[in-house]
């Protein structure tokens, strides 16, 4: 289970740092296919802001996380349960405010999902 949350939180972290980093240098969204029309109902005219807060927030609280997790920090579950929490955060968030699916938010909150309940599970909060 160890492995799995790590690899997990791995995964979340280098693809938001990444998607983050690209938003914020490519703002205009070319360098994903998508169109700044996206944002129409958001308060943001291009892709850098998100992009930054899906770099930093996202990318940066599972960075964190992964970091804690080698080190066997007493706190590794509870950043892991945090990245987990930002993750799915910025997919419903995401969701609410583009009001277009895409199966990849599927995923990533189905990732952010697993993350959080194995958390609880290697933190002792529930036995299985």
């Amino acid at each position: 289970m160890k492995l799995f949350l790590f690899l997990l939180t791995a995964f979340v972290a280098l693809t938001a740092i990444v998607s983050g980093a690209l938003l914020v240098s490519y703002p205009d969204g070319s360098v994903f296919n998508m169109s700044t029309g996206l944002l129409k109902a958001t308060p943001f005219s291009n892709f850098f802001v998100p992009g930054l807060i899906l770099c930093i927030a996202v990318g940066g609280t599972n960075l964190i996380a992964v970091i804690r997790n080698l080190q066997t920090h007493p706190q590794r579950y509870n950043w892991s349960v945090a990245g987990a929490v930002m993750i799915m955060g910025w997919v419903i968030v995401q969701m609410l405010l583009i009001a277009v699916l895409h199966w990849l938010q599927f995923v990533y909150l189905g990732t952010g999902l697993m993350m959080l309940l194995l958390s609880w599970q290697l933190k002792g909060k529930w036995a299985v």
